[in-house]
């Protein structure tokens, strides 16, 4: 028998994301306004990242493309935390292109490292990072983050490709599954 269907507690509304996206959208224009005339190239970490990236590369008044990357953490027989694993690999070639890693959600900051430092040895002209959403009182690592939507608590986001057990994605708002937070 199916789980009954929790409805999660709204945490950031569809109308404040979308503003958001518009403002984030703007920033990343100006911030490369006239560079190439290529525009960038938009890097989205799957799952989670495609509904934002989605909006965010049709906000974007500056041409781009757009491209994926499929991880998998793993565990190590004692670690708390595990390695990361490409699954699959961008199709279009980095090296001097203006490239944007568009991340659903930085929690500790570890598998935006591993991007970041995978992409790095790529060779692009300019490597920033755009996040949805961030969990400060989480972060591990110290890694830049150009341009983010929103601070959270430590809390278990879900929706607007945000999951807990690969569900809530397609939730148009984030919201906050209870009991799980």
């Amino acid at each position: 028998m199916d789980s009954p269907v929790i409805r999660p507690r709204e945490l950031i509304s569809t109308e404040r994301i979308q503003a958001r996206v518009a403002q984030l959208a703007e920033a990343i224009a100006r911030d490369h306004a006239g560079v190439s005339p290529n525009g960038v190239l938009l890097v989205g970490v799957l799952k989670g990242a495609f509904i934002f990236l989605a909006d965010l590369a049709r906000a974007l008044p500056i041409p781009n493309a757009v491209d994926f990357l499929a991880l998998s953490s793993y565990g190590t027989r004692g670690s708390k935390r595990g390695g990361v694993r490409v699954v699959m690999d961008l199709r279009e070639s980095v090296r001097d292109r203006q490239v944007i890693v568009v991340e659903d959600i930085v929690d500790t900051g570890h598998t935006l490292a591993y991007v970041r430092n995978m992409l790095t040895l790529r060779e692009p002209a300019s490597l920033r990072t755009c996040a949805l959403v961030v969990k400060p009182s989480r972060h591990e690592v110290d890694i830049p983050l150009d341009y983010v939507g929103f601070e959270i608590g430590d809390e278990w986001a879900v929706g607007y490709g945000l999951d807990y057990k690969d569900r809530y994605r397609t939730l148009p708002y984030i919201g906050v599954v209870p009991g799980d937070s």
